[in-house]
């Protein structure tokens, strides 16, 4: 873990250096076989989760673990709609509360089929926290699993939810003769997931080195036909910038890169930028457990204080989009809603009346996030300077995923660890997808409500938007939730910015699109090629 510096005002552009990083050697390999090899930094950013095998416990690094893996459902390529994957179709009840879902002939890794018992197998591991799934919480509606024949699987639900198809684009397949045999509280650690995982994707696992590259060979009896690749190699990085080293240097062919990092390639005949939306609303969410923000003036107040707009030219370069609450969508902003416009003077004023010298003062407040890369360390140096312009002094603390993810989501949490935390939640896009953040429902264990929002208008509002069968009026029901979230402040929202990948040209076919968490989305692995 790291600590993060103060960065003066001046300084709010400044860009740090790029590292080189050796060579990844894989010997043996013919030349041949390297013109069939794609290799990239996969896990770098925020849609990346590093050294993590197991889908049931990712919350991001889906655009890595969908090349083996496989849901039953996707979204498509743009986000627009959700389409089959390991289902050939699924069809919904007028009330919403049945899903059948047609399976594809298809295989696993190792020969043997897939069929509607695995994955009534992988909804069963899914919906018990014992396995260490974090969907188990967003799938506790599901009332039974149904399995009439090898191709058919039938969902019930005891309730109405509209996010319900979202949730199940992030459940992988999994196979149950493989894994039915390890208790379910063994499950999470098993080192099955970093040895011998087997999906139904065009892409098997061959191998993994330790904090280096994963390697996966091609499945040539993939039902969408032989990849045109041989491999797909997955490079570890310590930072963005070493991946932004061994791109330039043909090392890699694909990474992520932060809006600052983009002008440099935009003119280059070497490279494409691939743009999108995030879908993630950045937020400081303040620990409710904490007696330091039950006052709504100290949450206005750091609101206030914070010039967003500066930092988004500044430090983004204009490529994010400021969020009022958990939304920045039209048609899920209703009018009239508090823009909190920088005021210094008036987030000083809201602290007086509150009494924050009594409160805490001048004491240090850590703020806590996984947030590792060049941009977010100087947007939190930023942050910083800002909130202690008027008086607030928070000290940022950088940590890897897993351990962040181990301190915000202990049942019996250390509330000095993370009195705040600058994080970012899929918003995205299914609107729906945001309720586990705040509704009081998901607070963990139960679910990943890390700040402990207990605010029951709030709760009341995402479960009217959640059971809302009619579209338009969910819109509506979503714009309720984001004029509570306005007005009593369970998150300081900051901006919804724009994604950047970078690949190489020589790359064919190639689909990446800046998804929340990596996806999954209909990327087609199987078509993707490099020329010599």
């Amino acid at each position: 873990m790291k600590r993060l510096s103060r960065l003066s005002v001046i300084g709010l552009g400044a860009l740090l250096s790029t590292v080189a990083v050796p060579a990844l050697v894989v010997s043996g390999v013919a030349a041949q076989a390297q013109a069939a090899t794609l290799s990239g930094g996969f896990d770098v950013g925020p849609g990346g989760f590093q050294g993590n095998f197991n889908p049931l416990a990712a919350t991001a690094g889906f655009t890595w673990l969908s090349i083996y893996y496989e849901p039953l459902i996707a979204y498509d390529e743009k986000l627009k709609k959700v389409v089959g994957a390991l289902a050939s179709s699924y069809e919904v009840s007028s009330d919403q509360m049945t899903y059948t879902f047609k399976l594809a002939d298809a295989k696993w890794h190792d020969g043997k089929p897939f069929t509607a018992k695995d994955a009534k197998f992988t909804m069963a591991l899914a919906v018990d926290a014992k396995t260490g799934s974090v969907l188990a919480a967003r799938l506790k509606g599901i009332s039974s699993v149904e399995t009439p024949d090898d191709h058919t699987v039938v969902i019930k639900l005891s309730a109405p939810s509209s996010s319900f198809p979202d949730t199940m684009t992030k459940v992988m397949m999994l196979p149950e003769h493989a894994l039915s045999s390890i208790p379910a509280d063994q499950l999470a650690k098993n080192t099955w997931w970093s040895t011998a995982p087997i999906g139904t994707g065009p892409f098997k696992f061959t191998k993994y080195v330790s904090d280096q590259y994963v390697e996966l060979a091609a499945n040539t009896d993939y039902r969408g036909g032989k990849p045109a690749l041989e491999r797909v190699i997955n490079r570890y990085f310590a930072n963005p910038a070493a991946a932004i080293a061994a791109l330039r240097s043909g090392e890699i062919q694909f990474t992520y890169v932060d809006s600052n990092d983009v002008p440099t390639f935009k003119d280059s005949k070497d490279f494409k930028v691939i743009e999108g939306n995030s879908f993630v609303v950045n937020y400081l969410g303040f620990n409710h457990d904490s007696p330091l923000w039950k006052d709504v003036r100290v949450r206005q107040a750091v609101m206030y204080a914070i010039n967003r707009d500066a930092i988004i030219q500044s430090l983004y370069g204009g490529a994010a989009k400021p969020a009022n609450c958990a939304y920045v969508a039209e048609q899920l902003i209703p009018q009239g809603i508090d823009s909190y416009a920088y005021d210094p003077e008036k987030a000083k004023q809201l602290l007086a009346e509150a009494g924050w010298d009594q409160i805490n003062g001048a004491k240090p407040i850590t703020l806590l996030t996984y947030y590792t890369t060049p941009l977010a360390t100087n947007v939190l140096a930023a942050v910083q300077a800002m909130l202690t312009q008027v008086g607030i002094n928070i000290v940022p603390r950088a940590v890897d995923a897993p351990t962040y993810n181990s301190i915000v989501l202990n049942a019996t949490p250390d509330i000095a660890q993370f009195q705040l935390v600058y994080a970012g939640l899929q918003n995205g896009p299914d609107a729906g997808s945001i309720n586990v953040g705040l509704n009081e429902k998901q607070i963990p264990p139960a679910g990943p409500n890390v700040a402990r929002v207990r605010m029951p208008d709030l709760t009341k509002a995402l479960d009217s938007a959640l059971a809302e069968p009619d579209s338009a009026k969910r819109n509506v029901a979503y714009q309720d939730v984001c004029k509570v979230m306005n007005t009593n402040l369970p998150w300081a929202t900051l901006w919804v910015a724009n994604r950047y990948g970078i690949v190489s040209t020589k790359v064919k076919d190639f689909v990446w699109t800046p998804a929340p968490g990596g996806g999954p989305y209909q990327a087609n692995p199987q078509k993707w090629s490099i020329a010599d």
